[in-house]
């Protein structure tokens, strides 16, 4: 199995925006120095109490000047928000700064805060996300490209600098509702299955919908999915179940809309993490991984951002060195 981490840069510890950059650097450099696969970077934008990362290519840059081996993934890059061309030249450059170890997560993004600030229309967003996919591989792969759409149009458009990666850089999909499943599936790409909009007990239901949707469509190689969920792992029971509590259940009430009935920790614990020592985070993943047949798992190491830095590097020690060896 892949193991990552899912960074969102924000702790309501960190006594400044400045100490929260540097704890999270911190965090990502010990990642790489204990042998995890891929560190996955955020994009949320106007939400101060939640997240720093609101220009993740940029910050994609700087964790590859950092690192030399791990893998740098983007979850999700919200493809309506930006110009498909200009997102093509930065993770091309992305590529070429890593030595080709970026991972091109997309997606829409299940918040429309940020399309009203930047005055685009969030129904219109399945359509601008599949014009601007089609673009991006276009600039990725034709030496010239040309392309006339809805709302871009352009004509013998070079990319420079092109990926290193051959014919272009990995590209993951973003699912939460079970129809989306089966549409990424029908598409052929790897998908990533986020707990925010359904509980981990659906999980199976869904990936089985992706990999009927994948035989169907009569894709060449194996469906590949890979699971986002909020993981604390600590040395005893009730230090893993009460040092993650508020954070937990400020992650499980992000979007109160989504919230199916009364929402209490036992239930959080039970559908939407994975809280414990580390031979029940590994009993719980192997359950997962079987019954959902997932390639990897990415954890959110400090979900609702109420963890201390020391908090989130035990448990970033224990993920990497206790329960990840298990997998390998």
């Amino acid at each position: 199995m892949e193991f990552g981490i899912f960074h969102e840069f924000l702790s309501t510890k960190s006594q400044s925006q400045t100490e929260a950059f540097a704890q999270s650097f911190a965090q990502i450099e010990a990642a790489e120095r204990w042998g995890l696969d891929v560190v996955w970077l955020a994009e949320i934008h106007m939400n101060p109490t939640r997240s720093l990362l609101s220009a993740p290519l940029t910050v994609a840059s700087a964790v590859a000047a950092r690192t030399s081996r791990i893998k740098i993934g983007t979850a999700v890059q919200i493809l309506p928000l930006g110009h498909p061309l200009r997102l093509a030249e930065e993770t091309a450059t992305i590529d070429q700064i890593s030595g080709g170890r970026l991972i091109f997560g997309v997606g829409r993004s299940a918040f429309p805060r940020a399309y009203n600030a930047y005055g685009i229309s969030y129904e219109e967003s399945p359509q601008r996300f599949a014009e601007s996919l089609k673009i991006i591989k276009k600039a990725w792969t034709q030496e010239t490209a040309s392309y006339k759409g809805r709302w871009y149009s352009f004509e013998d458009f070079t990319l420079v600098p092109r990926p290193v990666q051959q014919p272009h850089p990995e590209i993951r999909i973003a699912a939460s509702q079970h129809d989306t499943y089966g549409a990424i599936g029908t598409l052929g790409y790897p998908l990533f299955s986020a707990v925010r909009a359904t509980p981990l007990s659906e999980l199976a239901h869904h990936t089985a919908a992706y990999r009927e949707a994948w035989a169907v469509a009569g894709h060449p190689g194996k469906p590949a999915a890979y699971l986002q969920v909020p993981i604390y792992v600590a040395a005893t029971r009730e230090a893993a179940f009460a040092d993650p509590k508020d954070g937990m259940m400020r992650f499980a009430m992000y979007r109160a809309d989504l919230v199916r009935g009364p929402m209490t920790y036992e239930t959080v614990l039970r559908e939407k993490c994975i809280a414990g020592t580390p031979e029940m985070v590994t009993e719980r993943l192997v359950q997962l991984r079987d019954e959902a047949h997932l390639a990897g798992v990415s954890a959110e190491i400090n979900p609702g951002s109420m963890l201390s830095h020391e908090q989130v590097m035990e448990s970033l020690r224990l993920y990497t060195q206790e329960v990840m060896p298990h997998f390998k």
